[in-house]
């Protein structure tokens, strides 16, 4: 057992290179995950912890949001969820002593992995300006420097309010609320930089921006399509539920320019047979170039309207709107520019069709690789045209699945984190705190940093997240930050953002989902919402990294009072003591939540009402859901060039990074990779194992260079190569984002490669 943090920062750019995986789970993911829990908690404190993670009396995994079941297991977590409980859980201590000794640019020359394993944070810490390190702080005289600082701005819109998605919906809405009671919608949020382009797509289309399945929905369809989206790495326990989805005989197709061991076979380390043979889960594996989903799901929609019988008339005609305009446009679907952008033959995506055609219950699920390009957007409306064409939303064991990451990132939307609120939310917000919420629209990450690079924005004050490493161009976003007047953090460990502070710097640590919340009400507990729309608590059962530590909602409420002062009616110091009240307060406020507190504490949780799903009505403009006929885009791909995906290593989860392997895909104790077709690379002259720097290549012709890449021959795509994020943020321009919901377009960078400056051939 070894519950120190390393003492030296670990070299990762030399990675030793294993072979390629075609399963993942089973008894190696069983042992590492003990391994990482017994070195950060010991043997006690693991037992202690994971069997209370995302039980109906424990808490919600601070990893992803994918939901649990009715009957769970006494192991109801996966590795990369004990390996976030474990860094949440751990016995490491971050104290004054630690900042004292590590001066702010020498946290800044340290890695994230660094700076993630030296533990939980004890005390709040204050940078003043002028000096060169964090020093302890009291609460009382850190809320004073924040009022201080919002105070003395010209305009409430000179403050920004992020939002990380492990927030819970109690603290998420008291954040909301402080946020337009001082009179902004300044919310950006992770969402922004995710899947905002979801929530864009499926507003305009079924009137909702959620997904529409349920987890007993994915268990009952004949064919799921997997899309842009690596289970095994990002959500291994959807691979429980493909897996009982297989054995009622569903289909699977999986669309990506990476093979990915969790959809070629699933080792289930809950049950016996499971970790000896696994299951196979891949019918179909459809290895499509960068971007190209848009051409491929507009050519399925061709074949589907040309093939007699295969729309459901009476679905389109009862439930829809614009059929005529997508099948026109569908008719211009061309068979060459579709194997072009697509990168596939005609036989695979004619065993797609064939597969869709003879499904009655499908669906779709996507995460990030659908996301974020430019034409995000209108790539989802045509997998949503796909499945109103078959009569496939609002029928059980079909409809649309964007798999969210963060475990409440749902919810803290849902709570009114959004730059763009709608005017019902404000106004029944007004109607019961008696404010006057602000109308004008704030803004979201990209504009934010936009703001603090121009000079509008003075403050920024984050509820939890990595801003500085999850954002894109790096340099730009650095620069910007460093601008503001003051920064503010609430964290529970160190990472990138903390180094790279305002004039003025707060880092206010908070408890964890892992940790005991006593307040004067007694013993709390928050809420969260799952990636499919259930509610339910989350009690942590271990005693507080340390005394000094403070609830989310208990700084929020005191923030606030310290901000609005005795002018505020609002009863932040009840909120406080009792997170009942706040949830009596969005019982209110937010539609579907009414008798909150009744309602959540049944075992489970509820579930909120989705009209598509539940009525097949959808609350959309028209009334209707919305077919949609957006020309079709993929990008470009000049001479010498490849198409570059930014994605997470299996040792990773956002931008917490809790090792330094990939074990799936064969890489281990180094992150600077890049992951390139063997022919590509021996047509570009890169040698497996030599070493390059990464160039983008954008309209705005300023070079953005990722030095010192290791090359790993490796069976991507043609035309596309894969690297981590966030060392390849830096290749993505602020102002490259996806039409309309602008999210950072970081799955389609175009680079070439370099070495010693040199252009390769």
């Amino acid at each position: 057992m070894a519950t120190k943090p390393p003492t030296g920062d670990p070299v990762q750019d030399a990675p030793q290179i294993d072979e390629v995986r075609h399963a993942a789970a089973g008894l190696p993911a069983v042992a590492h995950t003990l391994r990482v829990a017994q070195q950060q908690m010991g043997v006690r404190r693991t037992a202690q912890t994971l069997l209370k993670v995302n039980q109906k009396d424990g808490f919600d995994c601070p990893g992803c949001a994918w939901p649990e079941g009715d009957k769970r297991h006494t192991a109801e977590f996966c590795e990369n969820g004990a390996k976030a409980v474990a860094e949440e859980a751990t016995l490491r201590r971050v104290t004054p002593d630690f900042f004292a000794a590590h001066p702010v640019a020498d946290l800044a020359a340290r890695s994230g992995y660094w700076l993630g394993q030296q533990g939980r944070i004890t005390q709040p810490v204050y940078l003043p300006e002028g000096s060169d390190r964090y020093e302890a702080v009291t609460w009382e005289r850190a809320f004073e420097i924040v009022a201080e600082e919002l105070t003395a701005l010209a305009s409430p819109d000179e403050a920004l309010f992020y939002t990380s998605g492990r927030t819970s919906n109690e603290a998420a809405f008291l954040l909301q609320l402080l946020a337009r009671e001082f009179g902004t919608n300044n919310l950006p949020d992770c969402s922004n930089m995710c899947h905002e382009s979801s929530g864009s797509a499926l507003t305009e289309t079924i009137g909702i921006g959620k997904g529409s399945v349920s987890l007993e929905d994915l268990h009952g369809a004949d064919l799921i399509i997997v899309a842009g989206q690596n289970p095994g790495t990002n959500h291994p326990r959807m691979l429980s539920a493909l897996e009982q989805a297989k054995s009622a005989g569903a289909k699977i197709i999986s669309v990506n320019p990476l093979p990915e061991a969790g959809l070629e076979r699933f080792k289930n380390p809950q049950t016996a047979r499971g970790m000896l043979k696994g299951a196979a889960l891949t019918d179909l594996f459809l290895q499509i170039r960068i971007g190209g989903d848009q051409a491929l799901f507009r050519l399925l929609n061709k074949m589907i309207i040309e093939t007699d019988g295969a729309v459901d008339t009476g679905f389109v005609t009862e439930h829809t709107h614009g059929y005529e305009a997508l099948a026109a446009a569908a008719r211009d679907a061309d068979w060459d520019e579709t194997l072009t952008a697509t990168g596939l033959d005609r036989d695979t995506i004619e065993a797609a069709l064939a597969m869709i055609l003879a499904s009655e219950r499908t669906i779709v699920c996507w995460a990030m690789g659908l996301t974020q390009h430019k034409h995000s957007v209108p790539t989802i409306r045509e997998v949503v045209n796909l499945l109103l064409l078959r009569g496939n939303i609002g029928r059980p064991g079909a409809g649309v699945c964007p798999v969210r990451g963060h475990s409440n990132v749902q919810g803290d939307r849902t709570m009114g984190i959004f730059e763009r609120p709608a005017p019902a939310f404000l106004d029944a917000l007004d109607r019961e705190f008696g404010i006057t919420s602000p109308r004008h629209h704030g803004y979201d990450v990209v504009r934010s940093i936009q703001a603090l690079r121009d000079g509008d924005a003075k403050v920024f004050f984050a509820m939890g997240g990595n801003f500085v490493g999850a954002t894109p161009d790096t340099a730009v976003t650095e620069a910007a930050m460093r601008r503001a007047r003051l920064t503010v953090h609430v964290s529970t460990k160190l990472n990138r953002s903390h180094a790279v502070t305002g004039t003025r710097a707060l880092i206010l640590p908070t408890l964890g989902r892992t940790d005991k919340d006593v307040q004067a009400g007694g013993k709390q507990f928050v809420t969260v919402e799952d990636s499919m729309g259930m509610v339910h608590s989350s009690r942590g059962n271990l005693t507080p990294a340390s005394p000094h530590l403070l609830s989310e909602p208990a700084i929020v409420a005191r923030l606030a009072r310290a901000v609005l002062g005795p002018a505020s009616t609002t009863p932040w110091e009840e909120f406080e003591k009792d997170y009942g009240t706040i949830r009596d307060r969005i019982a209110r406020v937010v539609p579907g939540f009414e008798d909150f507190n009744t309602r959540v504490a049944r075992p489970g949780g509820f579930t909120l009402p989705h009209a598509p799903r539940d009525e097949r009505r959808f609350p959309t403009t028209t009334g209707k859901a919305n077919f949609t006929a957006a020309p079709v885009e993929y990008p470009a791909l000049p001479e010498g060039r490849l198409l570059l995906q930014t994605l997470r290593s299996h040792d990773q989860y956002n931008t917490t990074i809790y090792g330094l392997d990939d074990r799936y895909r064969g890489i281990r104790g180094g992150r600077r990779i890049v992951m390139v077709n063997p022919e590509d690379a021996h047509t570009l002259g890169l040698a497996d194992g030599s070493y390059t720097d990464l160039v983008s290549e954008w309209k705005d012709g300023v070079e953005r260079r990722a030095p010192g890449f290791r090359v790993v021959h490796y069976p991507t795509a043609r035309g596309c190569a894969a690297a981590y994020y966030p060392e390849t943020n830096v290749l993505v321009p602020l102002d490259a984002t996806a039409d309309t919901s602008n999210t950072p377009a970081s799955k389609s960078v175009v680079v070439r490669f370099e070495t010693n400056g040199a252009p390769r051939p």
